[in-house]
């Protein structure tokens, strides 16, 4: 199963989604406290909708952003080298972001 994992780095809290193969496909940008990660993470599952996701590709690299409605990025994916494995990594997300579990690692 999926899985979101919290983590704190450099004074920050930061998720991660593990997707059932155990690869990251998307993480957050760092919050102050780890209350606002788990909105965070509430804001991923409550905007698992195609139109919430804006793919990307640059400096020969392919990705997307998770966007709420309110138009802020609620999560970045990691880099791919083709577009087909960026877009399988969206899929993943709207499937399995839903349900995944979240682990506190911090």
């Amino acid at each position: 199963m999926a899985s979101f994992e919290i983590f704190a780095k450099s004074g920050q809290f930061w998720y991660r989604l593990r997707a059932n193969n155990g690869e990251i496909v998307q993480s957050s940008e760092g919050y102050t406290a780890k209350a606002s990660c788990e909105n965070g993470i509430r804001a991923v599952k409550a905007n698992c909708q195609p139109s919430r996701f804006e793919s990307f590709f640059t400096a020969g690299q392919y990705g997307f952003n998770h966007v709420a409605a309110n138009g802020e990025i609620i999560g970045r994916s990691e880099k791919y080298t083709t577009a087909q494995s960026r877009d399988n990594g969206i899929q993943v997300v709207l499937r399995e972001a839903p349900e995944a579990r979240i682990q506190d690692l911090s």
